[in-house]
């Protein structure tokens, strides 16, 4: 990649007169780095040790003092703007097709087995770009831009609205589902039936892009997860409780699961504990509790008779803090 055309898509300002005005390729990791290569200081600390394995060039967003005025010293405002835009540029002409879709939709992509045409993207711009700079042509990517930077791609595409083949619940629990797509039958699958239609419309694009695939088995998502407990919220074997904590991280997520518990455990007793900053957008509902912090949810949850309790804006860790432990520990003895 030649100089002036890092210093075009970056925005950046070159602060010295380089002899260098080529690049033999891009690096962020000083320790792998060849020699020739464009440096990427995503940790400031790397750029000497960049320049003892040969960078030609340094892009960098922090105050720092040129130590060699025979390579390119590159000022941008952010470093992983900057790549960002370099990869926008190096995948231009690979024809490829981007979908942007949720955080759910990414996840259980990864727990399917797919062919190679098919790359989900599940990190950061130097996840991404470790992904993408060796791409392979005609390829199909799956994005999020909760975490990868949609500018990256040209005319991304959206998902499906409906899927033309769909999936056959033949049983069914609040977290487990058996079910038959394709004439194929998947039995008793971790996977709640509240994360069936995201499957369905998943699947619907490998289909419209061609993409082999092969279901074996789902593990958690780490949404709507179910931990069933003793009376102690002491964690037990799957299924073997009738109390069940369900933590969701995502509050967008959380109205829609209401809907789906309302619908699918009428004869339960649920709750809904959810952050005190978000009570006016389910003041209409019943059973809604409020926490201001991890003490409050513990309270609630002895204080509470439930079957069901969806705790939002939280994960099952907190199930590991002391306090919590200590808390099951006194209720424990009080049993």
């Amino acid at each position: 990649m030649r100089l002036e055309n890092v210093i075009a898509l970056t925005n950046a300002t070159l602060l010295n007169t380089p002899y260098v005005t080529s690049f033999s390729g891009i690096s962020f990791e000083a320790k792998n780095l060849k020699r020739g290569s464009l440096f990427i200081a995503k940790n400031h600390a790397d750029i000497e040790l960049a320049i003892l394995n040969g960078a030609y060039g340094i892009i960098f967003d922090s105050p720092t003092q040129i130590t060699d005025n025979e390579i390119a010293w590159i000022k941008v405002d952010d470093v992983a703007t900057a790549l960002s835009r370099i990869l926008r540029f190096h995948i231009l002409d690979k024809n490829i097709t981007a979908y942007e879709c949720d955080e759910i939709t990414l996840k259980l992509s990864l727990q399917i087995m797919t062919d190679s045409t098919l790359k989900v993207l599940n990190g950061d711009v130097y996840d991404t770009f470790k992904e993408l700079w060796e791409i392979a042509e005609n390829s199909v990517l799956l994005f999020t831009p909760r975490l990868t930077c949609k500018e990256i791609f040209i005319n991304p595409k959206t998902m499906p609205k409906i899927a033309v083949s769909k999936i056959n619940i033949i049983e069914q629990t609040l977290f487990e589902t058996s079910f038959i797509y394709d004439d194929k039958y998947y039995e008793r699958q971790l996977l709640s039936p509240f994360f069936i239609p995201y499957l369905e419309i998943l699947l619907h694009m490998f289909k419209i892009e061609k993409i082999n695939f092969r279901i074996t088995s789902f593990s958690t998502i780490h949404h709507f997860e179910a931990v069933f407990t003793n009376r102690s919220f002491e964690a037990k074997e799957f299924g073997t409780s009738d109390k069940v904590l369900i933590f969701e991280p995502s509050f967008e997520l959380v109205e829609s699961q209401i809907e789906f518990l309302q619908t699918q455990a009428n004869w339960a007793k649920i709750i809904y504990i959810i952050p005190a900053s978000k009570k006016k957008s389910m003041q209409n509902l019943q059973n809604i509790y409020t926490y201001n912090t991890q003490l409050d949810i513990i309270d609630i949850l002895k204080e509470v008779d439930f079957h069901f309790a969806l705790i939002a804006e939280q994960n099952k860790t907190l199930l590991e803090k002391s306090f919590f432990i200590k808390k099951q520990r006194q209720l424990t003895l009080e049993f």
